[in-house]
């Protein structure tokens, strides 16, 4: 079983460790340190972006690689019917001395238990599919949790920038970036991370039968993105 280096840091942090330090390795440039901090927000820390897509929740909610918890939280302090879904073990353990009240422990390829108004995949949460190939298999398969009139939101950015002054030696599709994480001497497993532009975003969505709306923009490269199905 693959150790949840992920699940770790998220335990310590919620532990009170709040000067955990993880560095976020990857294929571009030099390795990052990853703000842990960042899982563990609070209403007014959200950007504009995570705020234009909590608002746009309705009806019954399905937050996809929920982490630690940021968004589902502030959902249920507003009286939202939201679960938390979440791979990571660890980060499930989280979420729940955090007080969310449901929490479902799995992939999300391996979940077909019921059908949701809402899909939420926050901060680049459709980065999980890590090539653009599954991504496509992923809003496949998000049309068995989706009820008739239901929705994705999601946010993602383009990261031509990283490349500007030279295009990757590759012939994949540029936002597949690989990272892995560091923390306490250990390495965890190499992973791949998709992030889309909105021009892959709105092929794949007509190729797979939704409908996509961009919903704002930041000065950034990011998007918020609504796909309903057609």
């Amino acid at each position: 079983m693959k150790h949840d280096i992920y699940g770790d840091f998220l335990r310590d942090y919620q532990a009170g460790n709040h000067d955990v330090e993880v560095l976020l390795n990857n294929n571009y440039t030099i390795a990052e340190d990853f703000p842990v901090d960042a899982f563990f927000r609070e209403d007014e820390d959200l950007n504009d972006i995570e705020v234009f897509a909590l608002n746009l929740c309705e009806g019954e909610i399905l937050d996809i690689g929920a982490g630690a918890g940021v968004h589902s939280l502030i959902l249920q302090r507003n009286n939202f019917d939201v679960t938390a879904l979440e791979i990571s073990a660890g980060a499930c353990e989280v979420m729940k001395q955090r007080g969310l009240k449901k929490i479902i422990h799995i992939n999300v390829m391996d979940y077909e238990e019921k059908k949701y108004d809402t899909l939420l995949m926050m901060m680049n949460g459709i980065g999980f599919c890590g090539y653009v190939d599954e991504l496509k298999n992923f809003l496949f398969h998000a049309k068995n949790l989706l009820k008739p009139n239901g929705q994705i939101v999601f946010d993602s950015s383009d990261v031509s920038y990283l490349y500007e002054d030279e295009q990757p030696e590759t012939d994949s599709y540029y936002g597949e970036i690989d990272y892995q994480y560091e923390y306490k001497g250990e390495s965890g497993e190499w992973f791949s991370w998709l992030y889309a532009d909105e021009s892959l975003m709105a092929d794949l969505a007509k190729e797979c039968g939704y409908q996509l709306q961009i919903m704002f923009r930041d000065d950034d490269n990011a998007y918020l993105g609504k796909l309903t199905l057609i």
